[in-house]
């Protein structure tokens, strides 16, 4: 079972949540909280599987704690899914840059929902792919901040093969694994060898990491 726990100031939007992901086979919910704060305290308490954190909550907004779950400093990290509106893009630019494990918005549907957090679980992350190239490609302005081979300097594509570079580049763009294996014509197994082996070569932790220091290497191309 996932335990999961959710951040947002709107009691109503808290509801419908949980009602959406109790809703699915394999999740519960554990806590809520209406602000950072109370977040961050109950997160440390219980220690949730997933935490689904809104951007915008009084005081302690949903970067801050992201950063103060998931950020690059804790020593045992817990994974954080971003949830957001198509508006708030320098909202989720610091999400991904404090640790977030993923970003989804609040109209993306039960099932995407469901998926990002099943994702989170897994060790894995999900970008809800209509805000990718849009969201991401304003990195490449921004000075490097992510762990590993995103951090400072110039990037370190010479570390990866042809192969993972391609991987990488599809990553960023927003594509699952299942659509990457299809795009380059390889078996799924081969597509998660590659993003393990970029994740451990360039020191990031996850898919979303993956994608910004693509995007702010300029290795994603062109949106």
């Amino acid at each position: 079972m996932i335990r999961v726990l959710l951040a947002d100031d709107q009691a109503m939007v808290r509801e419908g949540l949980r009602v959406i992901l109790e809703d699915q086979p394999g999740i519960t919910v554990v806590a809520e909280a209406a602000d950072g704060e109370e977040a961050v305290a109950l997160a440390r308490a219980t220690r949730p599987d997933v935490c689904l954190v809104d951007v915008q909550m009084p005081g302690m907004d949903g970067i801050a704690v992201t950063r103060a779950l998931a950020g690059p400093g804790v020593r045992d990290p817990l994974r954080v899914v971003v949830v957001t509106t198509f508006d708030d893009d320098e909202y989720v630019h610091g999400a991904l840059r404090g640790g977030a494990a993923g970003f989804v918005l609040k109209d993306a549907g039960p099932l995407l929902l469901a998926e990002a957090v099943r994702a989170a679980h897994a060790g894995q992350a999900l970008i809800s792919p209509s805000l990718t190239p849009r969201l991401l490609r304003h990195l490449t302005s921004a000075p490097p901040e992510t762990a590993g081979g995103a951090a400072g300097g110039a990037p370190d594509v010479s570390r990866l093969s042809a192969r993972e570079t391609e991987v990488a580049r599809a990553v960023a763009r927003g594509l699952t694994n299942q659509e990457v294996a299809a795009e380059l014509f390889i078996s799924l197994s081969t597509v998660k060898g590659h993003v393990a082996a970029v994740q451990a070569k360039l020191g990031l932790r996850n898919r979303v990491e993956v994608a910004v220091w693509a995007w702010e290497h300029g290795v994603a191309g062109a949106p």
